[in-house]
């Protein structure tokens, strides 16, 4: 297994910590590859081609050059470049999760995450 995973994450600096410590202690790896935006999962389901090809990009140095084999998706309350609500959001990340297996990239993991107001990790299920 690879000393990394990967997280798409809000560029909010309250949930980075919260998002790499779930996931370093969840898959007992040193190092989260933290691909950032403001309000993520509305730039994978609405962004522009070049928004979107951005964070395919590192997902492919992500995959290729660290071999990371899981991949989150987060969302979290309070978002500045996402203000919707938590059922919103969670559809989103749902939704972010198919088309980005859709991608092919070689994740034998996708994993759903909410960080809530209290800046707890939350698992999002389908």
């Amino acid at each position: 297994m690879s000393d990394f995973v990967t997280a798409i994450n809000c560029m909010d600096g309250r949930v980075q910590l919260p998002v790499i410590h779930w996931m370093q202690e969840k898959y007992n790896v040193p190092y989260v590859d933290m691909i950032t935006e403001a309000g993520p999962t509305k730039v994978i389901l609405e962004g522009t081609d070049q928004q979107v090809k951005a964070i395919q990009s590192k997902l492919q140095v992500s995959t290729d050059a660290h071999g990371s084999k899981v991949l989150a998706v987060v969302g979290h309350e309070g978002c500045a470049g996402n203000p919707v609500p938590r059922e919103k959001k969670t559809e989103q990340i749902k939704q972010s999760i198919e088309l980005i297996r859709s991608w092919g990239y070689p994740f034998d993991e996708i994993v759903g995450l909410y960080v809530n107001g209290d800046w707890e990790v939350e698992v999002v299920t389908g």
